[in-house]
């Protein structure tokens, strides 16, 4: 498999937790989102994936984009361990959980939103993410074990960790949501969101490395 990603993108380190704890290994190609105004807007990387965003994984003699669909198909395909429950109740509220943040939070503060924002993009995102999180900490309190849906990783917790990391980045107050704290701190301690963390892959600059 190769996989097209960007160090600080929260849709490729979605992908790269997936790959870590199914234990695939992959060449990783760095898609720098800001040099040379944006290396996705390529010729070359919009064959790739049309859409000009990563992460966007070769993989099986295929090419898939979008992260869900990118965990889906690995999920389908290498199916251990299990990133969605074997229950039905809970297995939805993983997929709403992961839809509320990839849907509802993620793309109000990504780099195309924000380049419109001109100097209020701080502000933009911060307003984003608070909302999203006071609803998502609602869901949490009653949805939560160790992890977003009970005691077990699952798709949820590959679009909570990375979304955290951007509420931090965006300086957004954490205080108001100590049940998503709870769980980012327990996720961050796992060996596969260790290695996929943006400070830890070979594009990330120098001073932002672990």
């Amino acid at each position: 498999p190769i996989l097209y990603s960007y160090f600080r993108s929260s849709c490729s380190w979605r992908v790269r937790i997936a790959l870590a704890l199914k234990g695939i290994s992959y060449d990783l190609v760095p898609v720098n989102l800001i040099k040379n105004g944006g290396q996705q807007f390529s010729a070359e990387f919009k064959a790739l994936n049309p859409m000009q965003q990563v992460p966007a994984l070769k993989i099986d003699g295929i090419t898939l984009s979008q992260s869900l669909a990118i965990i889906n198909y690995l999920e389908e395909t290498r199916p251990n361990p299990r990133l969605l429950p074997q229950d039905p109740k809970k297995r939805a509220q993983v997929r709403m959980i992961a839809d509320h943040i990839v849907s509802g939070i993620q793309p109000l503060q990504n780099l195309s939103v924000l380049k419109q924002m001109g100097e209020k993009k701080m502000e933009w995102a911060q307003n984003c993410i608070a909302s999203g999180f006071q609803a998502l900490e609602q869901i949490l309190q009653r949805t939560a074990g160790c992890y977003c849906v009970g005691d077990e990783v699952s798709m949820a917790d590959l679009c909570l960790a990375p979304q955290v990391a951007n509420a931090e980045r965006f300086k957004v107050d954490m205080g108001p949501y100590p049940t998503i704290t709870r769980i980012n701190k327990a996720l961050l301690e796992l060996e596969a969101f260790k290695i996929s963390h943006p400070s830890r892959q070979p594009d990330t600059p120098a001073e932002l490395q672990a």
